[in-house]
């Protein structure tokens, strides 16, 4: 018994680690990837009025998923990057149902049956969405040449927020540069 407690509660919370942001990419099919080495940032979330320390969480994990491409950030880069954080208040309805109440069906002194009323009641949830946009531009050109987005559920809880943070920016530059891999 102890043990199938075990594999539930494992299963659960590997279950609830896998969750990851919604992620998107697109691309510019003309855009040639790989005549860009070095980027710059144009407009880090921190001038978006996003927390300090999330803004700060959002360049380094940036900056880690470009250099691991072998890109380096310069002050006159190939490329620009841009990064907007949005959220947005959502709501959810949950109703939870007690009824009907049947009364028993039956044979006895005399055939009987009754119907007791059920009752509903209905709860809302509020929530936050956040959404995570980062852009690359082409900083001869001016065109947009990238776009990433991540959207989740913003958690109360500063580390799981962490980790999905890391978790989204991470899927979101899975294939970059584009060229082999599809867009999502």
């Amino acid at each position: 018994m102890t043990r199938l407690v075990l594999i539930v509660l494992s299963t659960l919370l590997l279950a609830s680690c896998a969750s990851t942001p919604t992620v998107h990419t697109d691309a510019d099919p003309s855009a040639n990837f790989s005549a860009y080495r070095t980027y710059t940032w144009l407009n880090k979330p921190d001038q978006n009025g996003v927390p300090p320390l999330a803004a700060q969480r959002i360049v380094e994990y940036v900056n880690a998923q470009l250099n691991a491409k072998g890109w380096r950030e310069t002050p006159e880069g190939d490329v620009a990057v841009v990064a907007h954080v949005a959220t947005q208040q959502q709501q959810s309805l949950d109703t939870m149902y007690s009824g009907p109440m049947y009364g028993g069906w039956g044979w006895g002194p005399g055939w009987y049956g009754g119907m007791g009323m059920g009752s509903a009641t209905t709860r809302v949830r509020t929530y936050t969405v956040g959404t995570l946009v980062v852009d690359l531009f082409d900083t001869k050109t001016k065109q947009a040449i990238w776009r990433g987005t991540a959207s989740d559920t913003v958690p109360d809880d500063p580390a799981k927020g962490d980790a999905l943070l890391r978790a989204g920016i991470a899927e979101m530059f899975e294939g970059f540069p584009p060229g082999n891999v599809p867009a999502k």
